[in-house]
């Protein structure tokens, strides 16, 4: 049986009354509670020597018996210490170098419940046990860090002498395009438009991202490639001259008939470009570091391009220095293996291969076929995140997809990490994946993380809009669906270990999906089929307000996409690639931004606390992050009419007499900041939600920023 109010907070006679309609002690379940952060196990991240002490929390007086169960063991817990509303039991689990789970049986008088990530359950369900994995650590600076997400192309010019130009070169087919005029939408088929945006301008605006409060700085890829969006390789050593340095430029521009891109040769083979490409690179990492904020770079090496030096399909390199011919140019190249290659007894005469997803123009790489490949990209992994460049980390492109088969993947990965920790072990391995990411996450030796589609984007994108992430499909039923959000968090969030989920990217937009203020709009589109400007109409900024409330409460590390914080919009792919509206800033969400941010950095549980939900009803949801020092609700309604709640604070351990702060709120017009005091009766507090609103409160002791 629920009740709202602790049962430590009735009167006698109300307790007599409850007794007596039961006819048996009541279990306060909404006081149990547990978790993988250190207040509930220490330590957090164990060793291999580490014994580990676990913790649980019942209601004060509430239960007789408390068991931890683990490698088919069963321990009897006492309790180490009480405070006003919780016992805390706890036990230790012997060191070990094995992985392991545990869970937790509680009784009282007849009633035997369990508790493990799912919380109070009445059967064992191992699947959703607690798991502790000896050696797993993610780093420190990247828990519940604020991350940036740039698209170079579309951020800032800073160097118009790098700038792609008309007909330079040919790219899939056809001339490139330089873009003059910044605000100008992308086209339906833009493939071939370049906007300038380089690292030069990264470096001209760390000033407006450190005063936005960013921790660190995720980079879509920059490495040498004739695309704008740079997801085609074509070569691993070097950063592009396009978005680095041209200081030796030369040669004709090529016309529209010619198929051999020279001056596109000459500008990004040439040595001394590559050399102040890369030294730019590094540059921009020194300079980021001077202001605490850490660079992640984007791999891709499940697939190059088909213009790679190991391939040449386009023949850029066959007629360049120093450059061995590539493996679609001769069948004696040094590459062959590299890729996989279909009726060898025709090659090199009819060199068909295999392509990601089919495509030509990204052929998959063949690990499996050259231990050089293996060893080369590995070499390349430490070579970005160690000295000179320095670079923090690593996001991984299609992870899932790389190699031929699930066991050689878990392999790569496997040696993948051992190779970036030896040479940076504060560097984070963060993989792109779709779906259950545990096979990658559980033994600890594999990925850190994952941009957290399942246990961020997707459920928050249903619940506050009923739009699918590419606004391609709306599904009314889960629009404000409170259980349907709840069972999804609760589901996805167990698949991760807590150091992994403290650090897990969540992201509202990015450039592979639709821009989370269109979403608002709950229509569906893309550019092709309703055009740009369709994307700007009918947006509800009550709702993008909320969803960036959540972003920076929820478990993970929030990352904005540039310009969402500026309130950009834009369809999916590649309207979601606009250029970062400089001078046409929607100032009030930026200011949304920095407060949430500045609260963040004040507040150890937005950060690393523990994760709870406290209230819900229909397009209502209510949870709570806490430590045993800081507390922090957050309360969303999504609705178009007002809701009134009853938040249980105590379930937090806010206890009677103490006042939470209401620090942030948000409404469909704007936000504010100002401090107003609740005064915590009988374990709650009462509040009536706006409409599309959001509440912050704080305990207010630790209130102010």
């Amino acid at each position: 049986m629920n009740i709202q109010i602790p049962y430590e907070h009735l009167s006698k006679t109300e307790k007599l009354f409850l007794y007596v309609e039961s006819r048996q002690p009541i279990l306060e379940d909404n006081a149990i509670f547990s978790d993988g952060t250190s207040a509930f196990r220490s330590p957090m991240e164990p060793t291999a020597f580490d014994d580990v002490k676990v913790t649980i929390r019942t209601a004060k007086d509430n239960i007789d018996t408390v068991y931890l169960i683990y490698n088919e063991k069963r321990q009897q817990l006492a309790i180490e210490r009480s405070d006003e509303l919780f016992d805390f039991y706890s036990g230790t689990i012997p060191a070990t170098d094995k992985a392991y789970k545990y869970h937790f049986e509680l009784n009282l008088g007849r009633l035997k419940v369990y508790y493990n990530r799912k919380g109070v359950i009445n059967q064992p369900e191992s699947q959703y046990n607690f798991r502790v994995c000896p050696g797993l650590k993610t780093p420190d600076w990247a828990k519940g860090a604020v991350m940036y997400q740039i698209f170079v192309d579309r951020f800032y010019n800073g160097d118009q002498k790098n700038d792609v130009l008309d007909d330079e070169y040919n790219y899939v087919g056809a001339p490139v395009k330089r873009v003059t005029s910044w605000n100008k939408y992308p086209a339906a088929d833009g493939i071939r438009e370049f906007y300038g945006g380089d690292l030069q301008g990264i470096i001209d605006k760390l000033e407006y991202l450190n005063q936005l409060g960013i921790d660190a700085i995720y980079l879509n890829p920059i490495f040498v490639s004739p695309s704008n969006h740079k997801y085609d390789t074509q070569d691993y050593d070097n950063i592009d001259p396009h978005f680095g340095k041209i200081v030796k430029d030369g040669g004709t521009l090529v016309s529209k008939t010619q198929k051999m891109p020279k001056r596109y040769i000459k500008r990004t083979t040439d040595k001394a470009n590559l050399d102040a490409s890369n030294a730019l690179f590094a540059k921009l990492v020194e300079e980021a570091h001077k202001k605490g904020i850490k660079v992640i770079l984007d791999g891709v090496f499940n697939h190059c391009g088909s213009f790679n030096k190991w391939m040449d399909r386009e023949k850029f390199y066959a007629n360049a220095k120093n450059y061995s011919p590539g493996a679609y140019v001769s069948s004696a190249s040094p590459y062959v293996n590299y890729f996989h290659f279909y009726k060898k007894d025709e090659w090199p005469d009819n060199p068909n291969y295999d392509g990601w997803w089919g495509y030509d123009t990204l052929p998959k790489l063949n690990y499996e076929g050259s231990n050089k490949l293996h060893d080369y990209i590995l070499e390349l992994a430490k070579k970005w995140v160690s000295p000179p460049y320095n670079a923090d980390g690593w996001r991984l492109d299609v992870a899932a997809d790389l190699g031929y088969s699930k066991e050689y993947n878990h392999k790569f990965w496997r040696d993948f990490r051992k190779a970036v920790k030896t040479a940076n072990p504060n560097a984070l391995i963060l993989a792109e994946h779709y779906g259950d990411p545990y096979d990658w996450l559980v033994d600890g030796d594999q990925w850190d993380t994952v941009m957290n589609y399942d246990a961020f984007m997707e459920p928050v994108t249903w619940f506050l809009t009923g739009m699918q992430k590419h606004s391609d499909e709306s599904r009314p039923e889960l629009y404000g669906n409170d259980k349907a959000f709840i069972g999804a968090m609760t589901h996805h969030l167990s698949r991760f270990h807590t150091s992994s989920a403290l650090v897990a990217m969540n992201q509202l937009s990015n450039h592979d999906h639709s821009r989370f203020l269109t979403r608002t709009n709950r229509k569906v589109g893309r550019v092709h089929t309703v055009g740009s400007k369709a994307a700007e109409e009918g947006l509800n900024y009550g709702l993008m307000r909320a969803a960036v409330v959540m972003q920076m409460t929820l478990p993970g590390a929030p990352t904005i996409y540039y310009g969402d914080e500026a309130g950009l919009a834009g369809w999916t792919d590649p309207d979601n690639r606009r250029t970062y509206p400089w001078g046409r800033e929607n100032k009030e969400l930026i200011r949304l931004h920095k407060n949430l941010i500045s609260m963040r950095k004040v507040s150890p549980a937005t950060r690393t606390g523990s994760f709870k939900f406290l209230y819900n009803q229909e397009m209502v949801v209510c949870y709570g992050r806490f430590t045993e020092m800081d507390k922090v609700v957050v309360a969303v309604n999504v609705g178009k009419d007002p809701k009134a709640i009853r938040i249980p604070v105590w379930e937090l351990g806010v206890t009677n007499g103490e006042s939470m702060q209401l620090v942030v709120e948000t409404t469909e017009r704007d936000h504010s900041t100002d401090d107003v005091l609740f005064r915590v009766y009988r374990g709650r507090v009462d509040y009536t939600l706006k409409p599309y609103s959001t509440i912050v409160l704080r305990k207010a002791e630790k209130a102010s920023f």
